[in-house]
């Protein structure tokens, strides 16, 4: 049994996190199809259409892949073992704290597990699968220039994207 010894935090510890700025962290998966289509979800709680995935619990510890786990179970039912990180995007606020946005890499889903997607009916009317040119119609802005950028990852099949607003810095 161990036991923590760090001191209690003092108030001026206490109002130095307090005034920290607040961030957003979003997960999503980024699933394809043996001819290289894209998954996508159309949510019913906001225009436009967006990858499995969700905004990470930080009352829970969670980290940002299991949160795009489970949001990818929840909703869609496909509980699978996520890859590897394809690209991080820091999106600023204007109404609300800047998002720290990360994609993992879902893989290739066969015909029986595309079968198997079961919506979250609650959040989300319909999933399709799109290829890669028409995703900028469906995926405007930050989220279409990070999932380009993912799939751009995926092709030269080393590294991670480091994004800011869906543009590649460094």
């Amino acid at each position: 049994m161990t036991t923590d010894h760090s001191p209690a935090p003092d108030n001026a510890y206490t109002a130095y996190i307090a005034g920290l700025p607040r961030v957003l962290a979003g997960a999503a998966a980024l699933f394809r199809d043996a001819g290289g289509k894209v998954l996508l979800v159309e949510p019913n709680y906001r225009e436009g259409w967006a990858l499995p995935g969700g905004t990470v619990e930080s009352d829970t510890a969670e980290t940002p892949r299991r949160a795009a786990r489970r949001e990818t179970l929840e909703e869609i039912g496909l509980d699978v073992e996520l890859g590897r990180l394809l690209a991080v995007d820091w999106v600023h606020g204007e109404a609300r704290p800047p998002i720290v946005a990360y994609v993992y890499d879902g893989g290739v889903l066969d015909d029986s597990l595309l079968k198997s997607i079961r919506l979250q009916e609650e959040e989300l009317l319909s999933w399709r699968l799109v290829p890669r040119e028409e995703l900028p119609t469906h995926l405007p802005g930050a989220l279409g220039h990070r999932v380009m950028a993912a799939l751009d990852v995926l092709a030269q099949g080393q590294g991670t994207a480091e994004l800011e607003n869906g543009h590649r810095v460094g």
